[in-house]
């Protein structure tokens, strides 16, 4: 990877398309936690698919546990699905933020061959 010759920085076009892609992704992510929470909250913790849904969105969300949970297989659940809930947030999330990371660093290591192909000599 390095000493090769550099890659000319990607459309805008295809920057968006990177950036849909990533939040098709966290949307998705998201969209199973919050169901594997509300069904682990409703069957196991018996609470009714409101309560479920808010527990396990303020789980997500890293907010915290609002109801009492009644046993400790509930409680082992809830206590499973907080570690999943918080690093598959934060791994997703990291996903998002990849494209834009990466086409900022890229823009900084931009040769002036890069510059002569786009038509502008101007550094920004």
């Amino acid at each position: 990877m390095f000493g090769e010759k550099p890659v000319p920085m990607a459309s805008r076009s295809t920057f968006y398309a990177r950036i849909g892609r990533s939040l098709v992704l966290w949307v998705a992510v998201v969209a199973i936690g919050l169901a594997i929470g509300m069904s682990g909250y409703h069957w196991i913790a018996g609470e009714s698919w409101v309560d479920a849904f808010l527990d396990a969105a303020m789980i997500l969300g890293g907010m915290g546990q609002v109801n009492q949970l009644p046993t400790a297989a509930a409680k082992t659940f809830a206590g499973i699905y907080a570690l999943f809930a918080g690093l598959a947030v934060i791994a997703v999330t990291a996903v998002v933020i990849g494209p834009i990371l990466h086409r900022t660093l890229h823009r900084f290591h931009l040769d002036d061959v890069d510059f002569a192909q786009s038509g502008s000599k101007s550094e920004s």
